[in-house]
């Protein structure tokens, strides 16, 4: 099992990974300010991109990427990438310095005391629809993803254009990264996470609300959320310039 990885830049190690059905090409249009004051490790998502499958739960996957990054980085995941980011953190915490969650959270869909999550059924509606056109599903799910948000159409394109970029994920690891989705709670892990974290939401998210930042602080007190107005679920695309500020704002 390999893990594709590309290093871009000098300085402090700064790990991205990416979302569900997506590829390092996604942080293209961030990674030629990101290169000037860091080292930029890309790895793609098991099954994703030129990675290969890994199976097994959300901790497998973890423990893969911790395999191919650097000791003490700091991680940026995004969506499906921040929960493989979190579970990384709470398995290896004196691996990595610091977290940044872009859409993150320890529960993607709804369950009793966790009403800010995605309804199931409609995560298992792609889940069904998947097998019959794996392209409809995706370019749904993308639209999903800007819906209402700023720049909705400039965004939709620079999605569409990344997952263009890079070999696409096959059916089977876009139905494994949907079991995962699904399947995965990390929520009774939060209060013992003491790696310092920064939670990322758009205000008009439509997959990961921007109400799970107060979940979050509630389960993880010492967690610092910030919201990012007029942002959909990737806010790196649309708001660029308020998350670099985010990763400046990071603690020494």
């Amino acid at each position: 099992m390999s893990l594709a990885t590309s290093t871009h830049g000098k300085g402090e190690p700064l790990v991205l990974l990416h979302g569900w059905g997506m590829n390092a090409g996604v942080w293209m249009p961030l990674l030629p300010r990101l290169e000037k004051s860091w080292q930029v490790i890309l790895v793609e998502l098991p099954g994703h991109g030129e990675s290969e499958s890994v199976e097994g739960d959300i901790d497998d996957w973890a423990q893969a990427l911790l395999d191919v990054v650097p000791q003490g980085s700091v991680w940026l995941g995004w969506s499906l990438g921040a929960i493989a980011t979190l579970a990384a953190a709470t398995l290896a915490p004196d691996r990595i310095r610091a977290l940044i969650l872009s859409g993150g959270t320890p529960r993607f869909t709804q369950a009793t005391g966790w009403e800010c999550g995605m309804r199931p059924e409609l995560l298992e509606s792609f889940a069904g629809e998947l097998f019959n056109s794996p392209e409809r599903t995706m370019l749904r799910f993308l639209g999903l993803q800007v819906r209402g948000a700023d720049n909705e159409r400039e965004t939709l394109k620079q999605l569409k254009s990344a997952v263009r970029q890079r070999p696409q994920a096959g059916t089977p690891a876009l139905r494994s990264g949907l079991d995962l989705l699904l399947q995965t709670d990390l929520r009774a892990r939060l209060p013992g996470l003491h790696v310092p974290s920064l939670w990322l939401y758009g205000e008009k998210d439509t997959l990961v609300s921007a109400a799970t930042a107060e979940y979050v602080r509630r389960l993880q007190p010492q967690a610092r959320t910030r919201m990012i107005t007029g942002a959909g679920h990737a806010p790196f695309l649309s708001h660029p310039g308020q998350c670099l500020k985010a990763l400046e704002g990071l603690p020494a």
